[in-house]
């Protein structure tokens, strides 16, 4: 993309502006990012959507995947999905750019839209619910035409979803648009497993069994855990547990709950099990966790 880095750098000036403002206008499905700490690799959790960055940069860890994305390649989710990301970002150049949600009623609008048309003829479905790829001219044109709007409310309430649906819009012609629709279409795999991530996503502190899960999607065990590896690079038991993990991470962390009560409302019947899997998987005790993400300047924040 020509003068690629003078664009980025003004649209992080933009973006950082915007954030200092307190008439900024917020959008559906739209989310500012910004970090000016490093923070080592740490496992997150990240909600389906494109991630933009338009300056600094990131590189996620998903079993033996390792995919960066920064001012020339852009991530996207279309299941919520746990892996390992480290940040790179400093005081003199933070981290920043755009999360955009993807929200499937439109995506669905919008493949009926497209049609059959000649142009769109998405390749066979990719099983992986992440990928990474270049950042087309006209997804960054896009991007910096949200920005713009942001402080302005009318134009950002009446043009900001119509830019977020070009966005997608783009995604879906673009290499990762295969991954798109197939969480569209209901007779993939690929969709069947995003029904069973979002049940999770509603009942995580219900007693969930992997032999229900399967049953919920007609699948035998074995197709079960074959095409749920697929997509989320993990199994269905490893799935539930770090989402329960995740969840009551979040707990503590944003509303003060102690490690017992966490660990209960996310369906844990034991509070030492608890924190020995939150050790074994975030490499420190909920309470010492906690501390560190609270200690400013520690390099420990959570991951943007």
């Amino acid at each position: 993309m020509t003068e690629n880095h003078s664009i980025c750098t003004r649209l992080s000036i933009r973006a950082m502006e915007l954030l200092q403002q307190k008439n900024r206008v917020t959008i559906p499905y739209v989310r500012l990012l910004f970090t000016d700490t490093y923070c080592a690799r740490t496992p997150v959790m990240y909600e389906p959507g494109i991630i933009i960055l338009f300056q600094g940069r990131k590189t996620g860890y998903l079993g033996n995947k390792v995919f960066d994305y920064n001012a020339s390649k852009y991530l996207l989710l279309s299941v919520p999905l746990p892996f390992e990301c480290e940040t790179f970002a400093s005081a003199q150049e933070p981290l920043v750019g755009l999360a955009i949600g993807v929200d499937t009623l439109m995506l669905q609008d919008l493949i009926i839209s497209m049609g059959d048309d000649a142009q769109f003829r998405p390749v066979t479905a990719r099983s992986s619910g992440i990928n990474a790829a270049p950042l087309t001219e006209e997804l960054f044109c896009a991007a910096e035409r949200l920005l713009d709007i942001m402080d302005k409310p009318m134009d950002a309430r009446v043009l900001g979803p119509n830019i977020v649906r070009e966005i997608i819009y783009y995604l879906l012609q673009d290499v990762c648009g295969d991954a798109l629709f197939a969480l569209a279409n209901r007779q993939t795999h690929f969709n069947q497993i995003a029904k069973i991530l979002k049940k999770i996503e509603r009942q995580f502190a219900d007693n969930l069994t992997i032999e229900q899960l399967a049953a919920d999607v007609n699948m035998s065990l074995s197709a079960f855990h074959h095409n749920f590896k697929a997509v989320t690079s993990t199994s269905p038991l490893q799935y539930l547990k770090t989402y329960r993990l995740h969840k009551a991470r979040v707990l503590m962390l944003h509303d003060g709950l102690n490690a017992g009560t966490a660990a209960m409302r996310v369906g844990y019947e034991s509070p030492s099990q608890f924190s020995r899997e939150f050790k074994r998987y975030f490499g420190v005790s909920p309470r010492e966790d906690v501390a560190r993400i609270r200690t400013p300047g520690s390099g420990s924040a959570m991951q943007i």
